[in-house]
């Protein structure tokens, strides 16, 4: 058993790896760069599209751009930006942030691509109905001699929607702040418990479909992020003296690495530091890993490059904005420096540090929100990805292997489990971008062309 974990932790570890980076950064930035940083000088009209200002009923589509949107953050903001986070501020000091913002600024441009794709190259389910994600548009805009990719993105996705990592973190969050320190035992019977209880909410949001999952994440998106945000300011208020210190160093550390822990990471250099930022960056807010065309690739336009810009907003709302506040939260309380603590229980502790007593309730009822959020959007995947392989009659046979694998995550901590999940998630960038980067210029030509029709609207 012990080998096999050690295999699963190397597969995740490769996954991740240098190959994945050079993908999604370099092609990142080869996009920003064939796009003459097209995606960034037309965030207000984004912000339009966003506030429904172009909505038409009559589009093709389930969905609106607000709720493909939430959809899309629901499955983002989760873990990465609370664990994800302190583990980087942990390993990589202050500086660790400023290469995750510079992940996120290429993120946004991948956004762009892939989510523009997702609506340019819909394609049709077995039973008719139109679908947007990455395996349609690898089908429809690079023919079907490319179907053995398009599968292979699927196939990947069919494990990597899995939320194992994520119940599993739940679990470790409310077994920490709640029942520990109040005295209760855990035990297999309370993790079950955990586990039942997340079952039977998702159960009832994912048997839906689709429109009671844009439905319920259109309500709870928006909220999640306003209470986690009111709580961060208060403690940033708290401890106001010490803000621009830490804001200045998470740019001027980014090019030192002296905070760097030696032995945890390629050897203490700044490549090191930034592969950290970056690949941290790059597993919070997924750009180029291919979940969100998914969610965008459903909604209701006949205008890719809109939804292409809606798409774009993610990663500056999941990691400029949502990560930027947990690690102001932890550098300025100091626990950075004082505890050895790690992961979740990192930001607990910087929570119950500035707000002592309820501080850190509020923070487990934000992982709450972002966790549960999390499950519905990626059931959703897994469903789109199922009815492609085996077609669209049998995609609900999905729901019930993603409901086993909630109980699974919750009374497991098979961290074989979790690095085979991990690293299969990983390698659904690799069709995903492959594709993303042949189809970049029809998206460039489309977007001229859109910008044209605007002007003269």
């Amino acid at each position: 058993m012990e080998t096999l974990e050690l295999i699963a932790q190397k597969y995740s570890d490769y996954a991740w790896g240098l190959p994945l980076l050079i993908l999604l950064i370099g092609g990142g930035i080869y996009l920003l760069i064939l796009s003459r940083f097209l995606p960034f000088r037309f965030i207000g009209h984004a912000v339009n599209v966003l506030r429904g200002k172009y909505d038409n009923p009559d589009d093709p589509g389930e969905i609106s751009h607000f709720q493909a949107l939430s959809t899309a953050l629901a499955s983002t903001i989760g873990m990465g930006n609370i664990a994800g986070v302190a583990v980087a501020i942990n390993i990589g000091g202050p500086g660790a942030m400023f290469w995750m913002w510079i992940s996120a600024i290429i993120g946004m441009s991948t956004k762009f691509f892939t989510c523009t794709l997702a609506v340019m190259y819909r394609g049709k389910d077995s039973a008719g109905n139109i679908q947007g994600g990455p395996m349609y548009f690898i089908m429809e805009g690079l023919g079907k001699s490319w179907k053995p990719l398009a599968v292979f993105f699927s196939v990947c996705a069919l494990i990597g929607a899995l939320p194992v990592f994520n119940v599993n973190q739940l679990k470790q969050a409310i077994n920490d702040i709640l029942l520990v320190p109040n005295g209760i035992e855990v035990s297999f019977m309370s993790n079950l418990c955990i586990g039942l209880v997340l079952v039977a909410i998702t159960a009832v949001v994912i048997l839906g479909g689709l429109n009671r999952i844009s439905k319920t994440a259109e309500k709870l998106v928006p909220s999640m992020v306003i209470i986690y945000f009111v709580a961060v300011v208060f403690i940033l208020f708290a401890y106001r003296s010490e803000v621009p210190k830490y804001l200045m160093l998470m740019i001027t550390d980014a090019f030192d690495a002296n905070y760097f822990k030696k032995e945890e990471f390629l050897g203490g250099v700044l490549g090191g530091l930034i592969l950290l930022g970056i690949r941290r960056g790059a597993f919070s807010n997924e750009a180029g890993i291919g979940t969100a065309p998914m969610a965008h690739g459903a909604s209701k336009t006949s205008e890719p490059v809109r939804e292409g810009l809606v798409a774009m907003l993610g990663p500056a709302i999941d990691t400029l904005f949502v990560c930027t506040l947990t690690a102001l939260a932890i550098l300025v309380t100091g626990v950075w420096q004082s505890s050895d603590a790690n992961g979740v229980s990192l930001t607990a502790m910087a929570f119950n540090d500035a707000i002592p007593g309820i501080g850190k309730y509020v923070l487990l009822l934000c992982i709450a929100t972002f966790s549960i959020s999390s499950l519905f959007t990626y059931s959703y995947y897994g469903t789109k990805c199922m009815s492609f392989l085996f077609g669209a009659h049998n995609k609900h046979y999905y729901n019930y292997f993603y409901i086993a694998s909630i109980l699974l995550g919750a009374t497991t901590s098979l961290s074989l489990m979790l690095n085979l999940i991990d690293g299969t998630f990983a390698l659904m960038a690799i069709p995903t971008m492959t594709a993303t980067l042949i189809l970049a210029p029809k998206v460039v030509k489309e977007a001229k062309a859109y910008f044209i029709r605007m002007k003269n609207h």
